[in-house]
């Protein structure tokens, strides 16, 4: 257990983000599915794209006796069963005990349609997998896939298509989630050489090889947002943030916009951005669709509690899948603090934050294993001191967070 406390005062300082894991795994794997050597600066030194790097390693090195073991990373589960269906031989991947709660059903049978030869070895649609050798099917492939439960399904499928004999098509059924994230897939397989096309629900990926060059991880905008958070909660608030650019791949890179409605407004420079809190707040209550940006939910869940602004949040269907359940995680936090997190609509994507946090006695907030529910809850520690278990869950995103928290300031003790 960790306990976090700031003295009163501005926030004022310089930040060096870690790399996207997101951008890091995508990468990553381009290069091993095309089989040609880049060097790729930048990195995210997190545990999330460290465990795909020995994983991939472990292939390479040809040790497939062993189990591959994802542990707790969702991202490189995913993105390594696309990889290893494609690879001969046969290999185990399996992760944690939250890893074998989470579906993968939909993304087997994709892979399925393409060749090849996956079985479930406990529970029908759910890790571990037994994974044999590819059989690609000589002709296009239409798949058709729901679009609305991860994102990371259709991205693993996409950066298949290019080494496939004819390409790949990809029809999208339902509502699009998190399509940055989609689009950030597509950009970086374009900067390789991989072309693409978009069409309504429809993406058609040619046959093609990887024109190899030089990749730098842009910094994470996910991480950034914590850092807002803590700009938000100060008055006239200075934090430069270096890695980050105007014309991100990020989805989350729209927390720039989402800030301006607490008081926070953002300039780029030529290192990153600068982020000043000089406004009061500019907004009675606050509304946004999550939907292509799931992942700042629970950051700006805890702003508008931590700030007394009612909150109307939609678009959060797939947070129930992630780490934890992030829905019930939220609700049962917050009301540590005498908020309230209610459903409005009987499908549960419709939320409101109602009540400004308040507490008498230190609150200790759980985080499910969760590394956002850890960086979310942070930023509370401005008002007053906090207690937060499992504080080494940031590992999976951001290894550096409570060092960083230290650098603007900080009492950040761990407890026996």
């Amino acid at each position: 257990m960790i306990k976090v406390q700031r003295t009163s005062g501005p926030i004022q300082g310089r930040i060096k983000l870690d790399g996207s894991k997101s951008i890091s795994n995508r990468i990553l794997i381009l290069r091993a599915l095309g089989g040609q050597d880049f060097s790729i600066k930048g990195l995210s030194t997190s545990r999330d794209t460290t465990t795909l790097l020995k994983l991939l390693d472990q292939y390479e090195q040809g040790n497939f006796s062993e189990v591959f073991d994802a542990g707790a990373a969702g991202t490189t589960f995913r993105f390594m069963t696309a990889f290893l269906a494609t690879r001969p031989g046969t290999q185990v991947l399996s992760g944690s005990k939250r890893m074998k709660q989470r579906p993968v059903g939909p993304l087997v049978d994709a892979l399925r349609q393409l060749g090849a030869d996956i079985n479930y070895l406990e529970q029908p649609g759910y890790p571990p997998l037994q994974i044999g050798a590819f059989s690609p099917k000589g002709a296009q492939v239409n798949l058709k896939i729901q679009a609305d439960m991860s994102s990371q399904f259709i991205s693993a499928l996409l950066m298949l298509g290019p080494f496939l004999p004819e390409g790949l098509q990809v029809d999208l059924i339902g509502q699009v989630v998190s399509r940055p994230y989609i689009e950030m897939t597509l950009q970086q397989m374009a900067y390789m050489g991989l072309s693409s096309n978009w069409e309504g629900n429809s993406i058609r990926v040619f046959p093609n090889q990887i024109s190899a060059r030089p990749f730098v991880v842009e910094a994470d905008w996910s991480a950034a947002s914590y850092h807002y958070a803590l700009v938000a909660f100060a008055e006239n608030s200075k934090l430069e943030l270096n890695g980050l650019s105007s014309d991100s791949f990020q989805g989350d890179a729209v927390i720039a916009k989402i800030m301006t409605y607490f008081g926070v407004e953002t300039e780029f420079t030529e290192t990153g951005i600068l982020i000043n809190k000089t406004q009061r707040l500019l907004t009675p209550a606050f509304e946004w669709d999550f939907l292509d940006c799931p992942d700042l939910a629970q950051t700006v869940a805890v702003i508008c509690a931590a700030l007394g602004v009612p909150g109307r949040f939609s678009g959060l269907q797939t947070l129930r899948i992630k780490e934890t359940d992030r829905i019930l995680a939220l609700q049962q936090e917050l009301a540590k603090v005498g908020v309230e997190m209610r459903a409005t609509d009987a499908s549960e994507t419709h939320f409101e934050i109602r009540r400004k946090a308040v507490w008498e006695k230190t609150p200790t907030f759980h985080t499910y294993e969760d590394h956002r529910m850890a960086m979310a809850f942070a930023p509370f520690g401005m008002l007053a001191p906090i207690q937060i278990e499992e504080e080494e869950v940031v590992r999976k995103s951001y290894p550096a967070f409570w060092d960083d928290l230290r650098l603007l300031g900080f009492e950040v003790e761990l407890l026996s």
